[in-house]
């Protein structure tokens, strides 16, 4: 039972705790205190784990109760062997401590060369940051020392400047002084030479002052005795036909009947040469406002004689075809056209008509067919050359008027771009001679008319006079076509300048095979915003691409290649009108 009481184990030797990083603890080498070295010092954590390995006094208690026990009991062998065990687990308990705490060691160990390693890395961040710092220090100082060469160098750079700017002025003042002397010393030899000079005339004068007297005294007789023989003359000469004339009451009769009649046959012929003018003008011409008419007259007769006979065989024809509208506006228009072929053939009063919207709608187009259609004669003008006439605007519209009276058939007169002359009498910037041009207008158009029918045209007629809106009697708005009537529009066009061309054979024009259908309504989707005429014009560019091809072929990639390119212009021109329009805006604001 030596292994229960303790015999025969080293008690001299103690578990070694150097590799734990622990000391030797004391009374471990077996001697007395006395003659033992001093235990070192430890901290209170490293004492708590030196505890474990001390010496346990309870055992021996244990032994002596486990050796009453063993003698006292019955099973003395089993008791043995329960008292084995039971040490065995305990050794085992004190073996698993013994390890945990060795664990807990090696942990601490660890944590305390991730703090060295922490501390080393810290160390090792601020001497980068002092490196840093110095660097920049440094590169601060070599900095400075630049900064501090160059204003040094500009300030001895300014300073060589300075010094030649001084040499310089220097320099320009000499020659300065220098051309200043040499000036007044001119100046001074000038002035004695002129001084020379009329002293010498002063005594060549002196001493020929009797001569010059004398021959002025004989010119001014001279002159007299001319003068007063010439008087005589004229008196003796008039004064002898006078008395002839007076004692003769016949000649005084003949010369005052002579005179009067000169004089009545000179103004007799100044007016009756303006009157003939006139009736000429109003009868054979047309007033320079007028740009285009259908009125017969002899002088563009003889102009044009070929166009004249085929206006005279022109007959009467749907007033809109050609047009493409809405089917609504299509029947508006077409009860103006029955309402105003009506009145002229009843000799009724004629309506004015307000025709407004954007520009390339069908308005001037529309006005030539009414008029074609009602049987009248149509006058187009714009208003674009009345405002720039200024004093002569009242005359040329009072020649219009009434050269417009004098029509046999009624005349149709379709005023275009009519705003620019016809503006608000309260705005600042219309003219003196432009407000005399719009009162001579409402003047002429103040009552109805039975002899022509007033159509004006305009893009903005919120800008009309209210005057001008009073003499209007109905107004129609000339929307952009929609869908369907694009589409109708790019069939017409279509047709008339590529597919009849090419079908008539007379030109290199052929078109290629493809679905028309389809690529109509294509392109009628494209060619969302753009007016009547932008899309005439598509069929013009259509035309124009096949005869410049090499085979004068029209392919459908040609044609959709057109159509977006003029997309993309019409695109264009609307930024180019909107900023125009911003731009007049705010120039209005401002003022």
């Amino acid at each position: 039972m030596s292994w229960l009481f303790g015999y025969g184990r080293n008690k001299d030797q103690g578990p070694d705790l150097s590799q734990m990083g622990l000391g030797v603890p004391a009374g471990a080498g077996g001697g007395s205190d006395e003659g033992s070295p001093k235990e070192p010092s430890l901290t209170k954590s490293e004492r708590r784990q030196m505890e474990a390995y001390r010496f346990d006094s309870s055992a021996l208690e244990r032994a002596a109760q486990a050796a009453r026990d063993l003698e006292k009991s019955k099973f003395p062998k089993e008791a043995l062997e329960l008292s084995k065990l039971q040490e065995t687990t305990r050794q085992l308990e004190q073996q698993a401590k013994m390890k945990e705490y060795e664990a807990h060691i090696s942990q601490m160990q660890i944590e305390a060369k991730r703090a060295e390693a922490e501390e080393k890395r810290k160390l090792l961040q601020e001497e980068t940051r002092q490196h840093q710092a110095r660097a920049q220090y440094q590169d601060q100082l070599a900095r400075k020392r630049y900064d501090e060469q160059l204003a040094q160098q500009q300030r001895m750079n300014d300073e060589s400047l300075r010094k030649q700017e001084e040499s310089v002025a220097k320099q320009e003042a000499l020659r300065r002084a220098t051309l200043e002397h040499e000036i007044e010393v001119r100046h001074k030899s000038d002035m004695k030479r002129i001084e020379a000079e009329l002293k010498a005339k002063a005594k060549v004068d002196r001493e020929n002052r009797d001569l010059n007297l004398e021959q002025i005294r004989l010119r001014a007789q001279e002159h007299r005795a001319t003068v007063l023989e010439s008087i005589k003359t004229a008196g003796g000469v008039i004064g002898t036909g006078a008395q002839a004339m007076l004692t003769d009451w016949d000649k005084v009769l003949t010369a005052a009947g002579g005179l009067s009649l000169l004089a009545l046959g000179v103004y007799s012929a100044k007016g009756a040469t303006s009157v003939t003018a006139r009736f000429i003008e109003s009868r054979i011409g047309k007033p320079t406002l007028v740009k285009e008419t259908s009125r017969f007259s002899l002088l563009e007769a003889a102009k044009h004689p070929i166009e004249t006979l085929k206006r005279l065989r022109e007959k009467e024809d749907d007033v809109l075809q050609g047009i493409v509208l809405a089917p609504k506006m299509e029947e508006r228009l077409r009860d103006i056209a029955i309402a105003t072929k009506n009145t002229k053939r009843n000799r009724g009063m004629y309506r004015n008509i307000l025709m407004h919207g954007p520009p390339g709608t069908g308005k001037t187009m529309f006005t030539k067919k009414l008029a074609k259609h009602s049987g009248m004669d149509y006058a187009i003008l714009t208003g674009g050359d009345i405002a720039p006439m200024r004093k002569d605007g009242v005359t040329a519209i009072h020649k219009v008027f009434d050269w417009a009276n004098t029509s046999r058939k009624g005349l149709l007169l379709f005023i275009d771009e009519s705003d620019a002359f016809l503006r608000k009498r309260s705005s600042e910037k219309l003219s003196e001679d432009l407000r005399a041009t719009l009162n001579a207008f409402l003047y002429r158009t103040g009552e109805q008319s039975n002899k022509f029918m007033l159509i004006l045209a305009s893009n903005t007629p919120e800008q009309f006079d209210w005057a001008v809106n009073d003499r209007l009697d109905e107004m129609v708005e000339f929307s952009l076509p929609g869908m369907v009537e694009r589409e109708r529009l790019i069939r017409l066009y279509f047709q008339k300048f590529v597919l009849q061309p090419a079908t008539e054979g007379k030109s290199r024009l052929k078109v290629d095979k493809f679905d028309y259908s389809a690529l109509c309504t294509k392109m009628a989707e494209i060619t969302d915003g753009m007016s009547g005429r932008e899309i005439a014009k598509l069929g013009i560019a259509w035309q124009s691409a096949a005869y410049a091809s090499e085979d004068g072929l029209l392919t459908e990639k040609m044609a959709l290649d057109i159509v977006k390119d003029h997309v993309k212009q019409h695109r264009q021109k609307v930024q180019w009108q909107s900023e125009q329009e911003k731009r007049e805006s705010s120039q209005g604001s401002y003022e």
